[in-house]
């Protein structure tokens, strides 16, 4: 019993038996940490990685990979400041043709890391093959429009002004691959639904690639938008492109319209001015229903209704 009670009375509380024994615990730790790092092991660690071409005339069509591991041999300090990133220069993978190269395999770069990686010895890479797409960089200026106004309008609204966008154009910059596979006439999306009131507000110019850059990237969007009317009325049908030497027949000369116009407009509507189209171009002959074409509507209406005609030759 004595030689039990000698043993917990060292670890019977008291500040200074605990202070030794932590102290004694931390050197014990420290000695054993550094000799450890003084032996030689074998890890998987990562290391970060640049590609080496003129940026100036060639561009990553998608991301580059940053990083690759590899497994690797050395003395434990070495190590220990490779996986901890503590001052380690990127390891550099030099690209004569990037345009050329899709992939490297990964047999191929222990030579070429291995003056690179002072102190280790590189036993494998972890990665197979490394994938790329760099090409070589391009220009190109194309027009800019926006995509189906009227989606972002309240349906009681309309469009009442055109549409300006400014700058009407944008330059792009990128891979030539990117930038070959775009329209030449880019759509801008509003971030806006719903809209009520005349419209100025900057919108960015997305081309769906990070990789392309955008010389403007936002354009100013500017129309202006009013509650709309709808109006009924009656008007005359005339028939164009009429083959020579054939009769046709309309059931009747005149027909209804219903559509909607711009409050601003619904007061300079002229009657006389409206009328409606059938093009007998497009017609064959025989007996025929035909919805026609209503010309001389104020600027900005939208046709609700109209109604078909019969007409024969």
């Amino acid at each position: 019993m004595g030689f039990v009670s000698s043993i917990l009375s060292i670890f019977r509380f008291n500040k200074r038996n605990w202070k030794a024994i932590v102290l004694c615990f931390f050197a014990a730790t420290v000695f054993w940490f550094f000799n450890a790092l003084n032996k030689n092991y074998a890890a998987n660690i990562g290391f970060q990685i640049v590609f080496d071409y003129d940026q100036e005339k060639y561009v990553p069509a998608k991301e580059l990979p940053d990083k690759i591991r590899l497994n690797v041999s050395g003395n434990g300090w070495d190590l220990f400041r490779r996986s901890s990133g503590l001052k380690v220069p990127p390891l550099i993978i030099p690209l004569d043709r990037p345009a050329e190269v899709k992939k490297i395999v990964g047999s191929s770069l222990p030579p070429l890391f291995s003056t690179q990686l002072e102190g280790l010895q590189i036993n494998f890479v972890l990665a197979d093959t490394i994938y790329l797409d760099i090409n070589p960089k391009t220009k190109r200026v194309v027009r800019l429009s926006v995509d189906s106004v009227s989606r972002y309008i309240h349906p009681n609204y309309g469009i009442a002004s055109p549409v300006t966008i400014i700058p009407d154009s944008v330059l792009l910059e990128g891979p030539e691959r990117l930038i070959n596979t775009l329209p030449p006439v880019l759509a801008l999306s509003l971030p806006d639904e719903r809209i009520r009131n005349p419209y100025n507000e900057i919108v960015e110019v997305n081309v769906g690639h990070e990789t392309i850059n955008r010389t403007p990237p936002v354009a100013r969007v500017s129309f202006a938008v009013e509650s709309l009317q709808e109006v009924t009325r009656t008007c005359p049908i005339h028939l164009v492109n009429v083959p020579q030497r054939l009769r046709t027949a309309l059931e009747r000369d005149y027909v209804t319209v219903t559509f909607l116009v711009p409050a601003s407009g619904a007061k300079l509507i002229d009657t006389d001015s409206i009328s409606a189209e059938i093009d007998m171009l497009h017609v064959p002959q025989g007996r025929h229903q035909v919805a026609p074409r209503l010309v001389g509507l104020p600027p900005y209406s939208r046709v609700v209704r109209v109604d078909s005609v019969t007409v024969s030759y």
